[in-house]
C-alpha cells in the first residue's frame, strides 16, 4: 500500500495500481492523469440508451427487468428510447420472422455509431423451437451481435447479466476500434458500409 495526500487527507491505493508522475508544469492539486479512451468508455458504459425490439415472450421478461424489483435503471439504462436515431444499444427479444429481417437491419443502420446489439432469448439467438422456413435462425444472419443472452425466455437476472456484459465490452472498447480494418471487415461481411 502506498499513501497519497489529497486535500490534506491520506488516500490509500493497492500496490497493483501504478501512479505516474505528472509532467513538468502540470504539478499541483486538481490534476488527475488517465487515458481518454478510459474516460470515454466510462461515460458510454454508464449511459447506454437501449432500443427494445421485442416481438414475443422475451419482451415480457424485459418489462419485468424494467420494473422496480430488478430496476435496470441502476445500470444507467433507464432511458429506453423508441427511435433508433437516439439509441446506441439494440436489444432484440423474441422470434424474428424472415420478413422482419430487412426491417431489423434498417433499424440497426439508423442507429448512430457506436452501436451495440444484445440478442435476448433462444428465438433471437438461434430461432429457438421454431425451426421453420419462415423464422430467421438467429439475428446474426442480418446484423452483427455483440452479446447473446440464453434462455426461453431468459429470466430478468439473465437480461441484466447480458447488459453488464455489454457494459464491460463498451468500457474496454478503444475509441479507434470503429475505424479499424477488422471492424470494417466485419461490417462488410453484412454488406454494411
Amino acid at each position: 500500500m502506498s499513501d497519497l495526500i489529497y486535500q490534506g487527507r491520506p488516500v490509500r491505493f493497492n500496490s497493483g495500481i501504478k501512479i505516474a508522475e505528472a509532467p513538468p508544469g502540470v504539478e499541483g492539486e486538481g490534476f488527475f492523469v488517465t487515458k481518454l479512451s478510459e474516460v470515454v468508455g466510462l461515460g458510454r458504459k454508464n449511459s447506454l440508451w437501449p432500443l427494445p425490439f421485442a416481438t414475443s415472450c422475451c419482451g415480457i421478461e424485459f418489462m419485468a427487468t424494467m420494473g422496480s424489483h430488478y430496476d435496470i435503471a441502476r445500470f444507467g439504462s433507464e432511458r429506453v428510447g423508441f427511435s433508433p436515431r437516439q439509441c446506441d444499444l439494440l436489444m432484440v427479444m423474441g422470434t424474428i420472422a424472415k420478413k422482419m429481417g430487412p426491417v431489423l437491419r434498417q433499424v440497426y443502420l439508423q442507429m448512430a455509431e457506436p452501436r451495440w446489439v444484445l440478442s435476448v432469448g433462444a428465438c433471437a439467438s438461434s430461432g429457438g423451437i421454431f425451426d421453420t422456413y419462415s423464422v430467421l435462425q438467429g439475428i446474426d444472419q442480418v446484423i452483427p451481435v455483440d452479446v447473446y443472452v440464453p434462455g426461453c425466455p431468459p429470466r430478468p437476472e439473465a437480461i441484466l447479466d447480458g447488459l453488464m456484459k455489454i457494459q464491460d465490452l463498451v468500457g474496454k472498447e478503444s475509441i479507434r476500434r470503429r475505424n479499424s480494418e477488422q471492424y470494417k471487415a466485419l461490417l462488410s461481411e453484412y454488406g454494411i458500409q
